[in-house]
């Protein structure tokens, strides 16, 4: 029988909306996510007792600042502040995600950009920056965010190695400048040759980056115990983010996390919040609970 394993950090990312090659394609269809459900998904949280609600705003949500931004699927701030006030009154922090990653092919990115503009628009210029933190100050506010800022930068496919830490760092500052930890998506689980690029840019993101970076290392299939040493070895704090469909897998790389000297795992379901999910991400919320607690052992 296995140690049982608790980690202090049990978070899970609720998707207003998201944007990778098979979620882009439902665009056109896509509505606004559902309050309701999300509120349910908050209860079910505190109930499994997770300690972060991260939430995936991109172009979900309205932004003062940038009514380009907006889609036909777009609601007003005030949900994410409804959100917010739920998760506060059952016990629970919260953190909102924007993704920086550049990728016309994983379009991590695209709800950054207004009608008319391509890859190539604004590249990390002075005005792109601007937009960034500008977006992001409101969902913080939204969010009174007060520990983490997941920053996404997960299968960047246009940047050059040194374009990729570069933004990389400078998302960090001025996250810090708002006493705010970054979290950031690492992407050395990924083994598969195509997926190399994304796998050799973490890897460059580890060796120059800050150490007060949060790694979440992400891999759904099997348990990559070798990056997981890896990364605690580079004196990073990480979290986890296993698959949300195989308890064994969950199992396996929740002990390893905690064998390395790791602080959390993040729940990822890459499911749209409304009404025909909720039995699925309501139930993968119960099954994980306790694995995330650490009472299920292999």
């Amino acid at each position: 029988m296995g140690i049982k394993r608790v980690l202090p950090k049990r978070a899970y990312l609720l998707h207003l909306t998201h944007y990778d090659p098979v979620w882009f394609k439902a665009k056109p269809r896509e509505r606004p996510f559902d309050l309701d459900l999300a509120l349910e998904i908050v209860e079910a949280l505190a109930e499994e007792r997770f300690t972060l609600l991260v939430v995936d705003c991109a172009d979900a949500l309205a932004y003062r600042s940038h009514p380009e931004f907006a889609r036909r699927y777009t609601v007003p701030m005030k949900q994410l502040e409804a959100i917010t006030a739920a998760a506060r009154t059952r016990g629970l922090d919260v953190a909102p995600k924007l993704n920086f990653s550049r990728s016309e092919i994983n379009t991590h990115n695209h709800w950054q950009r207004a009608a008319g503009e391509h890859w190539y628009s604004h590249f990390d210029d002075a005005y792109w920056w601007k937009t960034a933190f500008e977006c992001a100050d409101e969902v913080i506010a939204a969010c009174g965010a007060t520990g983490y800022f997941h920053v996404g930068m997960d299968e960047d496919t246009e940047r050059s190695y040194t374009q990729y830490c570069e933004v990389v760092k400078g998302l960090r500052s001025g996250l810090k400048q708002r006493k705010l930890r970054m979290l950031m998506w690492n992407d050395t689980g990924i083994k598969y040759a195509s997926g190399m690029l994304h796998h050799e840019k973490s890897l460059a993101a580890e060796r120059s980056g800050p150490k007060d970076i949060i790694h979440v290392l992400w891999q759904y299939g099997t348990v990559p115990v070798d990056d997981i040493a890896r990364i605690r070895t580079a004196g990073y704090e990480l979290w986890g983010a296993p698959g949300w469909k195989k308890p064994e897998q969950a199992i396996g790389f929740r002990d390893s996390v905690a064998h390395a000297g790791g602080k959390g795992l993040l729940m990822t379901t890459w499911m749209p919040c409304q009404p025909k999910h909720r039995p699925a991400l309501l139930d993968g919320i119960r099954a994980m609970g306790p694995i995330y607690r650490g009472e299920n052992q292999q």
